[in-house]
């Protein structure tokens, strides 16, 4: 992570169930492989984010490029952004490029199951770096 990094703070979420199948398709794998050098643990990191530093680093987000997952006809786009995870776990920030996304949700890959590695559970506070490029 370089200085330009934004620094957030969520809490973590229960998803729908459905970032395990997500992270284990192929192309999810190579893509993620080849533009963030790590193979994703199964499963996804959910964040429910607030306030104006959110507001603010979700617009930029948007606007910016981001490293693209590229999908397959049938699947939705999604850009990614580098991540730290509490000081001490790179992964990658997901950002769906789908119409209704919750604007308060941000989902998160990892190469490690962030959850067990960190100790968390449902609730509790998560720092992020993450470097919007």
């Amino acid at each position: 992570m370089n200085a330009g990094a934004v620094a957030l703070a969520g809490r973590l979420c229960s998803g729908l169930g459905e970032g395990a199948g997500f992270t284990s398709l192929d192309w999810v794998e190579h893509q993620l492989r080849d533009k963030f050098g790590f193979r994703p643990y199964p499963g996804t990191v959910n964040l429910s984010l607030a306030g104006h530093d959110w507001e603010m680093a979700r617009d930029a987000m948007q606007a910016a490029a981001g490293l693209a997952i590229e999908p397959p006809p049938g699947f939705c786009a999604a850009k990614c952004f580098a991540v730290l995870i509490d000081d001490s776990i790179e992964g990658a920030a997901i950002l769906p490029v789908v119409e209704g996304y919750p604007a308060d949700k941000l989902e998160i890959v990892a190469p490690v199951a962030v959850r067990q590695k960190l100790r968390l559970n449902d609730g509790d506070r998560v720092t992020l770096r993450l470097q919007i490029e």
